[in-house]
């Protein structure tokens, strides 16, 4: 487990690639909902003076982080899909395709999601129990235990590469303009 800010920087490092998807204002708003993702298994700390979890019990789990996704992502597409349209999108001039929405935010909860599931799992379990990302498929804790939660260097570290990476791609694509359109026949 890495402090709030590793977990920042390990979510702008697995959000790099989503330069290579979508056009710059959607590229920037994906990158801020999957930094403000990055924190959702730590819900158990939220959610543990109303129920009996523990830290790093089921909310630290692929299956949690997927199915908040699924879930999330459906209630937006199917549920609010049509209030967005005429109350933000159609206003402004925008039209957004069929599963857009479902897919900016399933994405964006499991990519910020997984990241912090890696943070963690690259932590040593020093202040709080490990690890099982696996469950229920393997029973086990997994760890590497090469970052310590305190450790300024890392969490500071990762925060910075995480930037410095994203103002990289940024300049590459403010250099050679959108990315190509995959969704096309060439």
């Amino acid at each position: 487990m890495v402090k709030l800010m590793g977990h920042l920087g390990m979510a702008l490092l697995w959000s790099l690639p989503v330069w290579f998807v979508w056009e710059w204002r959607v590229n920037l708003a994906f990158i801020g909902f999957a930094l403000s993702t990055s924190m959702l298994p730590d819900v158990d700390l939220v959610l543990r003076d109303f129920l009996p979890v523990v830290h790093h019990g089921i909310t630290h789990t692929v299956v949690f982080v997927v199915a908040t996704g699924l879930v999330v992502g459906a209630v937006v597409e199917f549920g609010l899909r049509r209030w967005l349209d005429r109350a933000w999108f159609g206003q402004r001039g925008l039209a957004v395709s069929q599963w857009a929405l479902f897919t900016f935010i399933a994405g964006g909860l499991v990519l910020g999601g997984f990241s912090h599931l890696f943070a963690d799992m690259l932590s040593a379990p020093d202040i709080a129990a490990p690890v099982e990302p696996f469950w229920p498929v393997f029973d086990k804790p997994w760890s590497v235990d090469l970052i310590y939660y305190s450790a300024f260097a890392w969490n500071v570290g990762l925060l910075a590469v995480g930037i410095l990476a994203h103002l990289a791609f940024a300049a590459v694509h403010l250099q050679f303009g959108e990315p190509r359109d995959f969704t096309q026949r060439l």
